[in-house]
């Protein structure tokens, strides 16, 4: 743990993108295996789950601290982070432990299956071994909130330099449906068996929002181009005579959407679809809106009633494996051809949908037909340069993504609600109405759009004008406007407004209007007539 603490430290305490990496490779290099092996896993989000509530660990640590339990409440939001909390009121240890981060996981995961307790004697017993900076990691491992300033590319940037790997290899090494308690570091980094895990998927490629003039892209004939379907992003991956769906947050899908099953009949084993998974409507031959596909994600099984309301269907856009050969590095048009080719043998009641692409002679009249895109339940046109291969991660260049325009509303600022973290001093996530009348209806939150200097300003007007307080949300004097952007709008009877916004954020703070200009409970439900 000793090692893993100093990484953590050396991480916090610089924002240098190289001092990250070489303080990640040193550790990957001098690191016992099982130790190297958790925390590749810990920053590719696969944590030990929380074996204790919060609420237990702030009462328990209020106790061992010798503070009454509103002290540490009150204590908390000004530091702005439970587990640092913690570690900050705890009483010195009174003795000391040299053991590892996998010993210490393994000791977290033991709890869950104690009683309250066990549990209560078993984290006394380790806060009481632990220096400052190792209570507070343990904390965090803890509360399942673990995050080290260090993105899963950054991580496998540095094993790249301690291993010697290179990186596009190490990132699809690291796909897939594997924990610390299946593999070693051997078998997942150094030489896997390509054989033992049929479901892997690749690492998607991730595009970035086109802000500039479409035509600094050059000939619009060097490009590809289709609509920006609104669904979920996944792979089918086909081998061995299976099929498992992944998403791109790499969680496994396959048993939401039974319906693929049935494209191993047409598909060849040792295919790799990229696409977007959408709920569609098979009489108009049409994507259904997000909010049908949205039924089904939460869901681990799907009833008969949910499949025959919302059919789901994959609409590839490209082609990864073919024949069981990573084709990546080939061209998208060479990709697209074989998808084409093999789309061809796929019957159309079947749910797979090709992407069709758009003519590019003309970026004015891609320019038209993206203004078109929320009509075909789109959020725009993805352009794709023809020669580019299949990165992994979020990369500029080849990839972009030619959103419409957001929806936007003016609305009126009722309720604030400090932040967490380095924002824990500020008052940063907001609820927003429009006007019914007389009344304020409700209807969205948003915490992000404004600056630093804005949240300041925001800051102190709202601990001036603070109407009732409700824990830590403070009712707020309805005065100021802001123009709220957001991706999509629909029906919701779980609100008071009725309807739900997709994505929404501040756009700007409108000082120039007064909250009798805000728009009304009227203006958004002409909306949800619209765009719904």
């Amino acid at each position: 743990m000793k090692a893993f603490a100093t990484l953590f430290t050396a991480l916090d305490q610089t924002t240098r993108t190289n001092a990250k990496v070489a303080a990640l490779a040193e550790y990957f290099e001098t690191a016992d295996e099982p130790d190297k092996l958790w925390t590749i896993a810990i920053l590719s989000g696969r944590r030990p789950k929380r074996a204790v509530t919060t609420t237990q660990l702030r009462e328990w640590a209020a106790e061992r601290a010798g503070l009454p339990l509103w002290l540490f409440e009150e204590s908390y939001p000004i530091v702005g982070d439970l587990a640092e909390t913690i570690a900050l009121i705890l009483p010195e240890p009174t003795r000391h432990s040299d053991r590892t981060l996998s010993d210490w996981i393994g000791a977290l995961r033991a709890l869950s299956a104690m009683g309250d307790t066990g549990k209560r004697e078993g984290i006394l017993d380790a806060w009481d071994q632990l220096e400052s900076t190792e209570r507070f990691v343990f904390n965090k491992l803890l509360t399942g909130g673990f995050r080290m300033g260090v993105s899963q590319k950054l991580m496998t940037r540095a094993l790249s330099r301690a291993t010697g790997i290179e990186e596009p290899d190490l990132a699809h090494r690291l796909m897939g449906d594997w924990s610390p308690d299946n593999v070693t570091f051997d078998s997942l980094i150094l030489a896997p068996d390509p054989e033992t895990d049929l479901s892997k998927p690749y690492p998607f490629y991730l595009a970035y929002q086109l802000d500039d003039p479409v035509e600094s892209l050059g000939p619009p004939d060097a490009w590809a181009a289709e609509f920006k379907w609104d669904g979920i992003r996944g792979q089918l991956v086909l081998r061995g005579g299976q099929h498992f769906l992944w998403s791109r947050g790499e969680e496994l899908m396959t048993d939401r959407f039974p319906e693929f099953a049935a494209l191993i009949d047409f598909i060849p084993p040792g295919t790799v679809l990229d696409g977007e998974v959408l709920a569609w409507d098979h009489e108009a031959d049409l994507p259904l809106s997000f909010n049908a596909l949205q039924k089904r994600i939460g869901r681990k099984t799907v009833p008969k009633k949910l499949l025959a309301e919302a059919p789901a269907v994959i609409r590839a856009y490209d082609l990864l494996e073919d024949g069981g050969s990573d084709i990546r590095a080939l061209p998208f048009s060479e990709r697209r051809a074989r998808l084409d080719r093999l789309a061809m043998d796929i019957p159309g009641g079947a749910p797979f949908r090709m992407s069709g692409l758009l003519p590019t002679t003309d970026w004015a009249d891609l320019a038209r037909q993206r203004e078109d895109a929320r009509q075909k339940q789109a959020e725009g046109l993805m352009l794709k340069r023809l020669d580019s291969p299949y990165r992994d991660g979020r990369r500029k260049g080849d990839w972009w993504k030619w959103k419409v325009d957001p929806l936007t509303i003016d609305a009126v600022m009722i309720y604030a609600q400090a932040g967490h973290g380095r924002r824990a001093n500020l008052f940063t996530d907001f609820t927003f109405a429009v006007r019914d009348g007389d009344a304020l209806i409700p209807f969205t939150k948003a915490y992000s759009g404004l600056t630093d200097a804005e949240f300041r300003e925001i800051t102190a007007w709202v601990r001036k004008n603070t109407v009732e307080r409700f824990g830590p949300v403070r009712s707020v004097k309805p005065q100021h406007v802001f123009e709220i952007a957001f991706e999509g709008i629909q029906a919701s009877p779980r609100h008071k407004s009725g309807v739900a916004l997709r994505f929404p954020r501040m756009l700007r703070w409108r000082k120039d209007k007064p909250m009798s200009e805000a728009n009304t409970l009227d203006d958004l439900n002409a909306m949800l007539d619209a765009y719904g």
